[in-house]
């Protein structure tokens, strides 16, 4: 897109964990979609995870064909939100793209976001899930409820069946790193700083090769309760409310055993009732410590304010190949 003469330059941030087989073909594709685009220039950040394949030899191999791909280095594996957030502090464009390296999101969808981009003027447009091939009915099970789940008990509304695919300006991503979070929910963040947000459908591919890095059973559970902790007080809510029913309960049953003993009634109850009963109510008091730990899980990371992420090497950025620890 051309406004006032100017070129606009698109960043697109990869966060990569052992894909050595996808990243030639993802290279190829990115670079045909985004060149496709007129008047826009493009760089491409590898956001690398230490891996044990070859996949920091293959980065490295396109980046000498190709300056505009560039390569941050973690010192440890951080996680792919840490991975995410990093190649966004370090991203230059006017627009700014996040991808998954495995191809299941097209990078010719790319071109159809900067279309809604330059259309409507939204400041986000997300990739929106129109299709999930290649997922197991228990993993759409949980994505489907743990997106109902947060979006009905949540601060903020975070689209259904979206994931971290999505198209940012410059203003979002920068209000986006002056959050101090350190656990980075992206889709829930996006749409806590707001602006006027769009969306393109798309169809979601098979994983290009290899295996997912999340568990197949947990990893949309964990996602979907960082994002309840992180963007709700819904579950602390629920524990006094839970207290309140439990404490109903036993004050029914009691007022229930003084008027059949008043009457002079035999009671049917032994032990097996006493021991449901304090089953019960011990499995309240287990899961309410368990809500509260994961609060204050969270209170303790921020406080101890630990970086997200450490950079042991950066090439492509500043013009030089350079080793950089922060």
């Amino acid at each position: 897109m051309e406004e006032n003469g100017k070129n606009f330059l698109c960043s697109v941030i990869v966060p990569v964990y052992n894909e050595e087989e996808s990243i030639t073909p993802l290279t190829e594709r990115l670079i045909k979609a985004l060149v496709s685009v007129p008047h826009f220039h493009y760089e491409i950040i590898f956001a690398l995870d230490p891996s044990t394949d070859r996949t920091e030899e293959i980065i490295l191999s396109l980046r000498r064909s190709n300056p505009q791909i560039k390569l941050l280095s973690f010192s440890r594996r951080f996680g792919q939100p840490a991975a995410t957030l990093a190649g966004l502090r370090f991203a230059k464009g006017d627009i700014c793209v996040v991808i998954d390296a495995d191809l299941q999101d097209p990078p010719e969808v790319i071109p159809q976001l900067i279309a809604k981009w330059q259309e409507r003027g939204a400041e986000v447009v997300y990739a929106q899930r129109r299709t999930r091939q290649g997922e197991t009915l228990i993993k759409r099970l949980i994505a489907y409820a743990g997106y109902w789940a947060i979006n009905r008990i949540a601060d903020v509304q975070i689209p259904r069946n979206t994931g971290d695919f999505r198209l940012m300006t410059r203003r979002v991503v920068k209000h986006l790193l002056s959050l101090k979070e350190c656990h980075g929910f992206l889709r829930g963040l996006v749409a806590l700083i707001g602006f006027k947000q769009d969306f393109v459908l798309y169809d979601r591919d098979v994983r290009l090769s290899g295996r997912g890095h999340y568990n197949r059973w947990t990893g949309s559970f964990l996602i979907g309760m960082n994002g309840i902790v992180g963007f709700s007080r819904f579950a602390l809510t629920a524990i006094s409310l839970l207290g309140f029913v439990t404490s109903g309960i036993s004050f029914i049953i009691t007022l229930v055993y003084f008027i059949l003993r008043l009457l002079k009634v035999e009671i049917p109850w032994g032990n097996p009732t006493l021991v449901i009963l304090i089953t019960f109510l011990a499995g309240i008091q287990l899961l309410s410590m368990g809500i509260l730990g994961a609060y204050l899980g969270r209170v303790y990371d921020e406080v101890r304010q630990r970086p997200m992420y450490i950079v042991e090497s950066m090439y492509g950025f500043e013009g030089e190949d350079t080793d950089s620890r922060q």
